[in-house]
């Protein structure tokens, strides 16, 4: 066993212990970050400069800024950044996040429970396992006593779960990388492309009368359903485009028109006076964001109804992620699937099927980026929600051999 598998295996169960203890925080996203924030601070800061750092009110006014359905302040709540290294060389930058989606079917989903090798508990895999994994490195990191020509900079983000506040703001303030980690639950695979997604909401007005003068209303569902069958074929046509995209060609349907939620105002015996449609399209990279919200109004506006025309409301106030894609024998890529290699760990290039912050390393930040973590995506955001204790420790062995790679000059 050579020493880098041995500081791995060593640090492990701290690593798992730790893992517990954040899972047991209710950081749901955009109002429960600050403890956990501040109890990561107490161990990363052990590394080397860590500090908490303050997100601008302001960041509200940026037009890459994803609102929720509550806006909270953040005057608490603060993304956690770790500094290690002089910078001279490569710098690497391995981010994830601290919040989690709400467990509303669950009742011990922040009571971390360990079995057959797993560990279960919201967040497991998404992303409190990915920051387990980071802890995993950073100790074994520090018991190689290497000092590194180069920078790592780990982030520990909020808001990821409701569009990536957190990472926009580091990006705004500055923080930058040669290359950027994303870690999100892959399976160890190596995902250069990401797949897009954004929300919208169509209201659609119509005239409400009383059921008695159907004649003289206009029924705002029917005008919906009208619409439907359009928005059908618009998805057809999506999904005709993105054919053999690369890295996407494995999966069934990654690119969809979604209607979630559909709302009707009035009455039984009233005419429907207006819909409210809200739902979510997942794109591919050879598409941008702007494209997709374009073409989808473009779908309404030749709808040839005059009445649709005059009386309907199109917004992305909310999810806007877009998608990017690196090349496959990018450095970073490359260097990562060395790693693998070196572990003996089959690498698998293939593109990433969910949204995340990855896209704004790339889109704003114009750093190459690629996602990778433990963990299955399926789990991510269910009721059983668990990570493989022994994923964890191949992606701290491999996420260790990348940095050292990078920062040692064995590209």
């Amino acid at each position: 066993m050579d020493e880098i598998k041995k500081v791995i295996e060593k640090n492990l169960e701290k690593s798992k212990e730790f893992l517990k203890e954040l899972i047991k925080f209710e950081s749901i996203s955009g109002r429960g970050e600050e403890k956990i924030q501040e109890f990561i601070y107490e161990e990363f800061k052990n590394f080397g400069d860590c500090k908490l750092v303050q997100i601008d009110h302001e960041i509200k006014k940026d037009p890459e800024y994803t609102f929720g359905d509550v806006e909270y302040d953040y005057r608490k709540r603060k993304n956690l950044c770790l500094e290690i290294g002089d910078g001279n060389n490569y710098t690497l930058i391995l981010n994830t996040h601290s919040d989690v989606v709400p467990a509303y079917n669950w009742e011990k989903a922040f009571l971390p429970e360990e079995k057959d090798g797993y560990i279960y508990g919201r967040g497991a895999c998404d992303a409190k396992g990915q920051i387990a994994t980071i802890y995993l490195v950073l100790m074994s990191l520090k018991n190689l006593n290497k000092k590194i020509s180069g920078k790592l900079i780990v982030e520990i983000v909020i808001e990821e779960e409701v569009g990536g506040n957190g990472s926009l703001s580091l990006i705004r303030q500055g923080y930058k990388g040669d290359g950027v980690i994303v870690l999100e639950p892959t399976e160890l695979k190596i995902t250069p492309s990401n797949r897009g997604a954004v929300w919208f909401k169509l209201e659609l007005f119509g005239k409400s009368v009383h059921m008695g003068k159907i004649w003289e209303g206009v029924n705002a569902i029917e005008k919906f359903c009208y619409l439907y069958s359009k928005l059908k074929q618009f998805e057809k046509k999506l999904i005709e485009e993105s054919k053999n995209v690369p890295l996407f060609e494995k999966f069934k349907q990654p690119v969809q028109l979604n209607f979630g939620t559909i709302k009707g105002e009035g009455w039984p015996s009233m005419v429907c006076g207006k819909v409210e449609v809200e739902g979510g399209i997942g794109f591919l990279p050879n598409k941008t964001l702007n494209e997709i919200k374009y073409e989808f109004e473009n779908v309404i506006e030749n709808c040839q109804d005059d009445w649709i025309l005059s009386n309907y409301k199109l917004s992305f106030h909310k999810l806007h992620n877009d998608s990017y894609s690196i090349p496959a024998d990018h450095i970073l890529v490359k260097t990562v699937e060395k790693a693998c290699i070196e572990l003996g760990h089959q690498p698998v290039i293939e593109g990433f099927i969910a949204s995340c912050d990855a896209r704004l390393f790339n889109k704003v930040g114009n750093m190459p980026v690629i996602v990778f973590g433990p963990g299955l995506l399926d789990d991510a955001h269910s009721d059983h929600e668990k990570i493989k204790i022994e994923d964890i420790k191949k992606a701290g062995e491999i996420l260790l051999r990348t940095i050292l790679n990078l920062m040692e000059g064995k590209k």
